[in-house]
């Protein structure tokens, strides 16, 4: 009887054992990862008709929320769908006029003398992203790669013109509401390198100069992007 009763203790304490083991690993794995995000770009301008450059600095700011859902037991694997703001901005010698029959654009030479002259956005974004990491939830230091797209809605721009003699600024309406294009997030710990490149031009197909050139201009942002639990 005493064996028995031996027997029988040491698999209850067993079975208690690794219960604790399971459940403590079964909440130990609800951890979630990068939810909130901030970024900071620098926005370029691909496919720039001859004579129309950049200048100054044309930068963007991004920040919102990803709701990341784990696709595997050790979450190295997941989706991430967010929803967020970003504001850019795109400085250039491509100058737009308000006209009563609508926008028209002129390329300022350098003879002409002005202060800024830029194309403002304001975007609400939708990060899309199918996620890798091998972070685990004792470790939150650790390599991603988040690749995916993102959509946009452009609700608010604005074409301005600022010199010494004037400053002029309007709601452009040759600029696209509705943006996408590829993103890919790579980088370590804090830093982590963001890039995301336009499949729409950033002006509607009617837009172009006086010689009958499309505005088919496609942004292409680089910079880095911060994650934060």
């Amino acid at each position: 009887m005493r064996g028995l009763l031996q027997v029988l203790f040491c698999f209850i304490s067993l079975g208690v054992v690794g219960q604790d083991i399971v459940i403590f690993d079964v909440q130990d794995r609800k951890y979630l990862e990068d939810q909130f995000y901030l970024g900071l770009t620098y926005n370029f301008l691909m496919e720039l008709p001859i004579d129309v450059e950049q200048r100054n600095l044309s930068y963007g700011l991004q920040g919102g929320f990803i709701k990341d859902i784990p696709l595997n037991w050790d979450r190295t694997l997941g989706l991430g769908i967010g929803l967020g703001y970003g504001i850019n901005s795109y400085y250039t010698n491509l100058r737009a006029v308000e006209q009563l029959t609508g926008v028209e654009y002129e390329i300022l030479d350098r003879t002409t003398s002005y202060k800024r002259n830029k194309i403002e956005t304001h975007v609400l974004e939708m990060p899309l992203q199918m996620r890798w990491r091998n972070s685990t939830p004792e470790e939150y230091k650790f390599w991603r790669v988040y690749a995916g797209m993102k959509l946009g809605y452009v609700f608010g721009n604005r074409s301005k013109f600022v010199s010494s003699t004037e400053k002029v600024g309007f709601s452009n309406p040759d600029i696209n509401r509705f943006q996408y294009g590829l993103a890919f997030n790579v980088g370590y710990n804090t830093f982590n390198i963001h890039v995301y490149y336009s499949l729409r031009s950033l002006f509607k197909e009617n837009a172009s100069l006086p010689t009958g050139i499309p505005l088919n201009l496609q942004p292409l942002q680089i910079g880095l992007i911060f994650y934060i639990l």
